[in-house]
């Protein structure tokens, strides 16, 4: 049966020729998937942003393992621990330094409007600094000053033309946390959901900015092993070691530890999740009604061939091929819109919000199944169809 109806196809069209016939119809079908299919791109790649934002100093740590308190929720949030847990892993035969990281939130005064912006700081020893970021690697030395900062330039445009005076001056004063400071440098990290940008600065200039904090409270503990040193081992050999008040994390944990907070805590999960499922069923209401409409219109015709010897195996066939004729159609053109969108919103927050092959094949397995839903939805009018009905 499968070879007749192959061989069917290949001599009548049926399916392509049905969904072409209303040009009108077919345009209404192909605007509405690639609506859904934009609207679900848009949430799931601002999604992902927010995750690569959230992330990003995740991946410039320098060490194996990572000290955190139990207690931190996420990074724009965390709650700070003693530096006495350092020492004592530094007993385990495992481990080679260790290294620490001050960070916090803060009031960034615009040297322009003197509005105020927040950003995050960022604490480090100058001389062993706990973050590796090529583009601030040439002027780490301007922070060994007191009361020195150096700028992310991927900031928001609202804190100010930072990289423009930088160009005419050596450094210049703003006010963080109404204090004064000189802006000496500038390098690349990006905005997130919960900071317009970021500074890096000495732990001296951090402990001045910051109110209340002390120097034996820090934020992250960076832990190096020795080389050949077995990570899952040694950090077993921390656990047992350290007091439960601190996680002892490898970075991929402590990134996906970040990653799960927005995902499942966070209101953004959640929301852009929504989202996508709005996009799913808006595009699954618009193709069920164009197919219901396309059958509704043709049910004479498809009962004729049920005369004809046709069952509804091969009818409902036809149907899923329109199905999938119209998801491809559809999805070209949300893809191509999606990739000015994606441009768009990048250029307007600053957040890394690119297109992925994961992402785009994503998209098109639910506009696929989206369509084929609706097609299944679609095919019970068709099997109503009775050959009696018009003799």
């Amino acid at each position: 049966m499968l070879k007749g109806i192959s061989k069917q196809l290949r001599k009548t069209p049926l399916a392509w020729l049905q969904v072409t016939r209303e040009k009108t119809r077919l345009a209404v079908a192909i605007a509405g998937i690639a609506f859904a299919d934009i609207l679900m791109f848009f949430q799931l790649g601002l999604m992902e942003s927010a995750y690569s934002a959230a992330t990003g100093i995740h991946y410039t740590l320098k060490g194996d393992l990572f000290l955190l308190n139990r207690l931190s929720d996420n990074f724009g949030t965390i709650k700070p621990f003693s530096r006495s847990r350092l020492y004592q892993a530094l007993g385990a035969t495992e481990v080679d330094s260790v290294n620490y990281l001050y960070t916090a939130s803060a009031k960034w005064q615009n040297p322009e409007t003197r509005t105020f912006w927040q950003v995050q700081l960022y604490g480090v020893d100058p001389g062993n600094p706990a973050v590796e970021i090529p583009s601030a690697a040439a002027q780490l030395s301007e922070i060994k000053k007191f009361n020195y900062v150096m700028f992310d330039r991927a900031a928001r445009p609202e804190l100010g033309d930072v990289t423009g005076q930088l160009a005419t001056n050596s450094f210049f004063p703003t006010q963080v946390n109404d204090l004064q400071v000189q802006v000496a440098g500038a390098f690349t990290l990006g905005a997130s959901f919960t900071a317009d940008g970021n500074l890096l600065m000495s732990d001296s200039t951090f402990l001045r900015l910051v109110n209340g904090r002390q120097p034996d409270q820090i934020d992250v503990g960076l832990i190096q092993l020795k080389p050949g040193a077995d990570i899952e081992q040694a950090q077993a050999i921390l656990r047992s070691l350290l007091p439960n008040d601190v996680l002892v994390l490898t970075k991929p944990e402590f990134i996906q530890r970040e990653r799960a907070y927005w995902q499942q805590v966070s209101p953004i999960g959640v929301i852009f999740g929504f989202g996508t499922i709005v996009g799913f069923l808006v595009g699954t209401v618009i193709v069920y009604q164009i197919l219901q409409a396309d059958v509704s219109d043709h049910l004479a015709e498809y009962a004729t061939l049920k005369a004809m010897g046709y069952n509804n195996t091969f009818l409902i066939g036809v149907l899923f091929q329109e199905a999938l004729v119209l998801a491809v159609l559809g999805f070209i053109p949300g893809f191509a819109a999606s990739l000015g969108l994606y441009s768009l919103v990048a250029s307007a927050t600053l957040l890394p919000v690119v297109m992925t092959v994961d992402r785009a094949a994503m998209v098109l397995s639910l506009t696929l199944a989206m369509c084929m839903a609706s097609g299944a939805i679609a095919s019970r009018k068709l099997q109503t169809a009775d050959p009696a009905d018009i003799f």
